[in-house]
């Protein structure tokens, strides 16, 4: 005999699937001495610091130039790619 397949709504499959993963995963905890280094190495500024960075216009203006320039280098290269290929199709 053919068993016939339950119909599960997506809400039920789903709770399904996270409670067996549930069962399955379980908690690690990372070693101490990679705790300490990642602290080390990321640290928000001082406002201090970020009002200097801000008020530097000049990294300001060259970081602005250099987003600028590769966004239109990347449209330039997707025109022209678009062309190519939308001509021999």
């Amino acid at each position: 005999m053919i068993k016939q397949k339950k119909m599960l709504t997506p809400k039920e499959e789903f709770s399904d699937l996270e409670a067996q993963l549930a069962g399955t995963l379980k908690p690690i905890a990372p070693p101490v001495d990679f705790v300490k280094r990642l602290r080390l190495r990321i640290h928000m500024p001082d406002r201090h610091e970020i009002t200097l960075r801000l008020t530097d216009w000049r990294r300001l203006f060259v970081v602005f130039g250099g987003v600028m320039s590769g966004m239109l280098l990347l449209v330039t290269l997707a025109r022209t790619f678009y062309y190519l290929v939308g001509r021999k199709m």
